[in-house]
């Protein structure tokens, strides 16, 4: 699974960085926009969801919980500052997809009592597209982390995100995670779509010669294989 996250902090810059992810093949865009207001976010994730439906894509909006529903969007992702997701579950049409950061195993139980549907787990690396960076977990972190999931019997799906190149993926797969988030390794290279595409190709390989392919099974609901 390929998940791409805006780092625009316009509404058209956004809204152009999504089409390119969706015309190479992404099926998994969330919104990011850290200081725009309200209206612009919601202007441009209701352009996104509206494209996005040709596409049989997912949209998700970072943080705003309120916006959800007035732009149609499919979830929401949750800092770990953010509304907890229990909360953010009584506020939220039925069926609405939400996301929760992590960085230690820790984060995982506390967020699984309070009803994330998937975990973005990171960073990777430092990157420069976040703000107030947690500990880098690195590919033993992943490992790690994963091993305390298992261990735990938590089955949610686990998402690796930050500064992540596609020299990248056949190590983070390896430590057994569900898929990869990915920002500025497309929406900063001179290609967008064929850096997708190219994301996917790999993901796609992969998943077919190893035992990730059978985590697209279990996490169907929430369409996080492509």
């Amino acid at each position: 699974m390929l998940q791409f996250i805006t780092d625009s902090p316009t509404v058209a810059g956004t809204v152009a960085q999504a089409r390119d992810a969706l015309e190479g093949g992404c099926r998994w865009v969330q919104v990011r926009m850290k200081n725009a207001t309200d209206s612009e976010v919601l202007e441009a994730a209701t352009e996104i969801k509206n494209m996005a439906a040709a596409y049989g894509a997912k949209v998700i909006i970072d943080d705003r919980v309120h916006l959800v529903a007035p732009s149609g969007a499919d979830g929401v992702h949750l800092g770990k500052g953010d509304m907890a997701p229990d909360t953010a579950r009584q506020l939220l049409p039925p069926g609405t997809i939400i996301g929760a950061t992590i960085n230690r195993f820790e984060d995982i139980s506390e967020r699984r009592l309070q009803g994330a549907d998937y975990y973005g787990a990171g960073p990777f690396r430092f990157t420069t597209t976040k703000q107030r960076l947690a500990p880098v977990l690195g590919t033993e972190g992943y490992r790690q982390l994963i091993r305390s999931l298992r261990e735990a019997g938590i089955t949610r799906p686990v998402v690796a995100i930050g500064g992540i190149t596609q020299a990248d993926v056949p190590a983070l797969l390896d430590t057994g995670i569900d898929g990869i988030a990915v920002s500025g390794a497309i929406s900063r290279t001179d290609n967008p779509i064929e850096a997708t595409r190219l994301f996917l190709a790999l993901l796609s390989r992969l998943l077919n010669h190893n035992h990730f392919s059978s985590s697209c099974s279990l996490h169907s609901t929430f369409r996080l294989c492509e």
